[in-house]
């Protein structure tokens, strides 16, 4: 998520957080603001300084937010304030942003068209945990949630293409050691614990390959500003990591 950022439009950011509605087009517009200026994040640290104009993150440490589900989006950045993802920078922007603040830059990075392509060649190994993973050892495949081309699956399993090798590497070791904990059934942290360091290298490079191309891309009403029916569900619409195993 959102990282170090570049001073810009310190009058609109502080005008926008205090604007009252004008319908759906007015609070995407407001998380433009949001966005291009840092809200009360401070104007210091605006989203897109790291995740870039077309919200598709710096190909490292700063992952793409573009086309990613709201509810999803919002979610992260309520678990960056509260500490159940654990990241200094994150932890205090998102903390300075209040919850309508950070439904609306949500929102706003929600509706971004993101064509992601693959950037690096497929890892074999990785190829295969990603597609079958390990029933040997209790090991979902990854495609079961994040899907075969990495367009995700449902809302909360999101799309792992168009993000680096580098940042799902280090989610993957977010989730083993404990920086990150908003899964509520930790099945992400089973999973992570159960790969290798080379394979989580390996499946990270595979899935830094994929064009994402069977993203089908919401309706618009996926889209609104609305929160899923139960915010403390990191995967609030099935299927379950490991439910249907390719």
């Amino acid at each position: 998520m959102l990282r170090s950022r570049l001073p810009i439009l310190p009058a609109l950011a502080l005008a926008g957080c205090g604007v009252a509605d004008a319908g759906p087009g007015h609070f995407t517009a407001d998380g433009e603001v949001i966005a291009m200026g840092g809200g009360d994040g401070g104007v210091t640290h605006a989203c897109f300084s790291c995740h870039r104009l077309d919200g598709g993150g710096d190909g490292a440490l700063a992952p793409r937010l573009a086309g990613l589900d709201p509810g999803y989006l919002h979610r992260q950045l309520d678990d960056y304030a509260s500490g159940r993802r654990a990241h200094k920078a994150m932890g205090a922007i998102a903390g300075r942003l209040s919850p309508d603040a950070r439904a609306r830059v949500s929102a706003y990075y929600a509706g971004m068209a993101f064509v992601p392509r693959g950037a690096s060649s497929p890892d074999a190994q990785g190829a295969a945990l990603y597609d079958q993973g390990d029933a040997s050892r209790g090991l979902a495949s990854c495609a079961s949630c994040h899907g075969v081309d990495g367009a995700g699956v449902g809302p909360g399993n999101p799309p792992l293409a168009g993000q680096s090798a580098v940042y799902v590497a280090d989610q993957l070791n977010a989730w083993r050691d404990g920086r990150r904990r908003n899964d509520p059934l930790d099945e992400m942290g089973a999973i992570s614990r159960l790969l290798t360091p080379d394979e989580v290298r390996a499946v990270s490079r595979h899935a830094a390959s994929l064009s994402g191309a069977g993203d089908p891309r919401e309706a618009p009403a996926a889209f609104l500003p609305a929160r899923r029916a139960d915010p403390h569900n990191d995967a609030s619409a099935p299927p379950r990591h490991g439910a249907a195993r390719e």
